[in-house]
């Protein structure tokens, strides 16, 4: 089976000044370009580019296919049009098969319809911008540099994802335009090929593939036509997380002939290995996910990235902790494997976490700084708010507004949802070309059976300048994200100003005693939605980001165990995609997509971690999440307190002080946590100490999962070198201990705590003196002053003379016995 290339991505041009009214338009055609042929083709044997090759320019092979791409550009165009009619810019033959040409609109439809053409799509020149959270994280001025540079940044540390597979094609996972990979001799893992071409998935950025399906199929989910038995992403999710950790650093986010900016990975050099477990129906289970671990551990990879998580609790075992999931994760992190998990999506409820053992780096999804909004102008002056990430119908000219069930070609058709704008064969050409098309954003858009993109694509089949999707009514929670067309398009999210608009509508729409319009005189223009705009608010904790407290079993008693550990960018990332992904219905065919998710958090930690692992390359796991939790920031880019999203009855949305149980520790900061000043470190007895001491865990099992007796010397679970304290049911003074190691040169530290009103809290001592490589303890008392029944939130602080911050938060809740 042929699979669509990335060659249906469009590339962005400079606008064409011409006479006249012809335009620069990007043509992209069927059939696969250089660097993705893989052969079919009589005459012409295969180019693709395998592992650390260049484009060989001056190969035979390469020099006739691309002879041959380039001949059929340039017949399409001479069979459809006269010559000096139109002039070819250029041909596409190497990462995309296409051309630019300069044409007239109505040559520009003329191709739309020719056969074999995929796209044509029209260009216009903008502003330039970074996409764009390696710039909000500060990497490219604070972290890149001091491990080489962005061509060096995450050198020959390996990262597995154990996901929905990769689209090796895609550039952000290319390695030929990167200075050449070695090889990484401690990464053992193997290179599945593709079963139909033979070839590796492996190319020296992609070091492993294999894909893991034993339970899927005897479970009867798995559809090889659809999920692929192979390594290949089907479904879009896992070449998008790969790329936020480690894809390759200023790939071109393009799509609608817009530049959206330029990608990077976190660690645009590390190396992937890719460990197949989640498919595109029916998502993963966990025999798979295990094995995938498993495997990926055996092989030798530094850091493990998980957006992955059981949906609730574990019903089978009953504590958290001791699923076979963690305990396996236990197993990667005893092997010196760093783990970033997904916290969940539940949000913003209490105890919504789908992560939540010690060992494991449990991250919760930030809002960044980007804003994508638009506006509708009706004719009679008022401005509608919106989002629509589209471009904005002509600045000068109001267009004629017309509802698609006013425009319906037959009554017969209500039973399609013809308002949702989905079938254009069900709607009035007629009425609907150069006017602007209006839509009802329905249940159908909320479960993913109707889509933006599709009205989009209605609307454009139909010749309308543009649409207006309008929400009518809306459940508290519901989230709206901006979706990226080619045509002039907007949401209108709040239901108030879509009433405003329908009642606008409704008293210039003059109709007969049936109903039937008599003309349609309503007007509007829609504005210009592709530029963001930036927020100093941010970051914010988003509303879907699972919450806190963590619970230890499936009754959801609490543990003395902060989680989420740490907040990052997960809201609206832009990323790689698979041409063939369904995850998201918006972006089916693309090449890249933005969207939402503690998915998209987690592999931002994984790069993170890397950035660490390469610049201390000793460092323990514990060590690694440590110097994350301790130099993350409570504080907005303004300088206030972190809000958290949270929904009301009264209205959809509102934002609230955020607490521990949202962002854990803080929001990361990548450059402060190269150089921590001292951490927390902990290991595998630890951790298995921590279990010992939870109340309620059989310590039978625990010797069942990590086949090592108890040991209680710890104390109390709340006693795990943790860079946070958490006890869920404090009773008068409980005194708990800490261990630091000085990671750094000779300082002295001032230690400091504050508290709630509701806890008194104390630090001993006061301050400390460590030497380079040495480790010191220090205690914190905490006492119950008055019962809240609810949590008291605090933080240990630790100045050092030398500039180094470490900053831990405390948690407590009182009772009296």
């Amino acid at each position: 089976m042929r699979l669509l290339e990335f060659g249906c991505v469009l590339i962005v041009l400079s606008a064409f000044l011409g006479c006249g009214d012809a335009e620069v338009y990007i043509v992209t055609v069927e059939g696969e370009p250089i660097i993705s042929y893989t052969g079919g083709i009589d005459g012409f044997e295969a180019t693709a580019v395998e592992s650390d090759e260049e484009i060989d320019t001056a190969s035979e092979l390469v020099s006739s296919y691309a002879r041959h791409l380039e001949k059929k550009h340039d017949m399409l165009l001479g069979l459809l049009f006269e010559e000096g009619t139109y002039q070819k810019l250029y041909s596409y033959r190497h990462l995309i098969n296409g051309f630019a040409v300069h044409i007239s609109p109505e040559q520009a439809e003329t191709l739309r319809h020719a056969p074999g053409v995929k796209s044509v799509e029209r260009d216009w020149k903008v502003r330039r911008l970074t996409t764009h959270t390696p710039q909000f994280l500060g990497l490219p001025t604070g972290v890149w540099p001091t491990g080489g540079g962005f061509d060096r940044a995450g050198e020959d540390i390996v990262i597995g994802f154990v996901d929905s597979g990769i689209y090796p094609h895609h550039p952000s996972f290319a390695a030929h335009n990167a200075e050449p990979y070695g090889p990484v001799p401690k990464y053992r893992g193997k290179c599945e090929a593709d079963p139909d071409t033979k070839r590796s998935y492996c190319n020296g950025k992609i070091v492993g593939a294999q894909h893991f399906a034993h339970a899927a199929i005897a479970a009867g989910a798995f559809n090889p036509s659809i999920d692929f038995a192979s390594p290949l992403d089907g479904d879009g999710h896992g070449s998008h997380t790969a790329s936020i950790a480690a894809g390759n650093n200023g790939i071109p986010v393009r799509m609608h002939g817009h530049e959206f900016g330029r990608a990077s990975g976190m660690a645009p050099r590390a190396r992937i290995a890719v460990y197949k477990a989640l498919y595109r129906l029916f998502g993963g289970f966990v025999a798979d996910v295990v094995a995938a671990i498993d495997q990926a551990v055996y092989d030798g990879v530094d850091i493990l990235s998980l957006s992955v998580g059981p949906n609730s609790p574990p019903a089978a075992t009953k504590t958290t902790f001791l699923n076979p999931f963690d305990a396996t994760l236990l197993g990667a992190v005893k092997a010196g494997v760093f783990v970033a998990q997904a916290a969940g999506n539940g949000g913003p409820f209490p105890k919504t976490l789908v992560s939540y053992s010690p060992w494991i780096a449990s991250v919760a999804a930030a809002i960044d700084d980007r804003r994508y909004k638009n506006h509708l102008i009706l004719g009679n002056g008022k401005t509608l708010a919106g989002i629509g990430l589209s471009p904005s119908t002509h600045l000068n000219e109001t267009y004629t507004l017309v509802a698609a069930n006013d425009v319906l070609l037959d009554s017969s058709v209500m039973k399609y949802s013809p308002t949702d704008c989905q079938r254009p064969e069900l709607l009035n050409k007629n009425l609907i070309k150069g006017n602007i098309l209006l839509c009802g954003y329905s249940f159908n858009f909320v479960v993913g059976s109707a889509s933006i993109k599709k009205v989009s694509e209605t609307a454009k089949a139909l010749g309308a300048v543009g649409f207006v999707l309008c929400v009518e009514n809306n459940s508290p929670g519901t989230k709206f994200d901006p979706v990226p067309v080619g045509l002039p398009g907007i949401l209108i999210t709040d239901v108030s100003n879509s009433k405003e608009l329908i009642d606008y509508y409704n008293i210039t729409t003059p109709r007969d005693w049936t109903g039937r319009v008599k003309s349609f005189e309503g007007k509007g223009k829609i504005g210009d939605g592709l530029m963001p705009i930036l927020h100093k608010s941010a970051p914010q904790v988003a509303l879907f980001s699972a919450r806190g407290p963590n619970i230890k079993d499936f009754s959801f008693q609490e543990a003395d165990l902060l989680k989420p550990d740490i907040l990052a960018p997960g809201s609206l990332i832009w990323a790689a995609w698979c041409p063939n992904g369904t995850d998201e219905p918006n972006y089916v065919g693309e090449g890249f997509a933005m969207i939402s998710g503690t998915s998209m958090a987690a592999p931002h930690i994984a790069g993170i971690a890397a950035l660490i692992k390469q610049k201390h390359p000793h460092w323990s796991p514990a060590a690694i999440k440590s110097a994350l939790m301790t130099t993350s920031t409570t504080l907005d880019r303004a300088g206030n307190p972190l809000l958290a999203q949270q929904t009301s009855e009264s209205e959809a949305m509102r934002l609230v002080k955020a607490t521990p149980f949202d962002y854990g520790s803080g929001h990361v900061d990548p450059t402060a946590a190269l150089d921590p000043g001292l951490i927390f470190d902990a290991g595998y007895k630890d951790y298995v100490g921590f279990l010992c001491t939870t109340p309620s865990i059989d310590v039978h099992e625990i010797r069942h999962y990590t086949h090592t007796p108890c040991n209680t010397t710890m104390g109390k679970p709340s006693n795990l070198n943790t860079p946070s304290i958490t006890i869920s049911y404090l009773v008068r003074t409980q005194v708990v201990t800490r261990t630091v190691t000085n990671v750094a040169e000779e300082e002295t530290y001032v230690i400091t705590a504050r508290m709630e009103p509701a806890v008194a809290i104390e630090v001993n001592p006061p301050a400390m003196t460590i030497k380079a490589g040495a480790s010191r303890q220090f205690s914190v008392s905490l006492t119950v002053r008055s019962v809240t029944r609810r949590y008291s939130f605090g933080e240990v602080l630790m100045k050092g003379s030398r500039g180094h911050k470490v900053r831990i938060p405390v948690l407590a809740n009182g009772h009296r016995r």
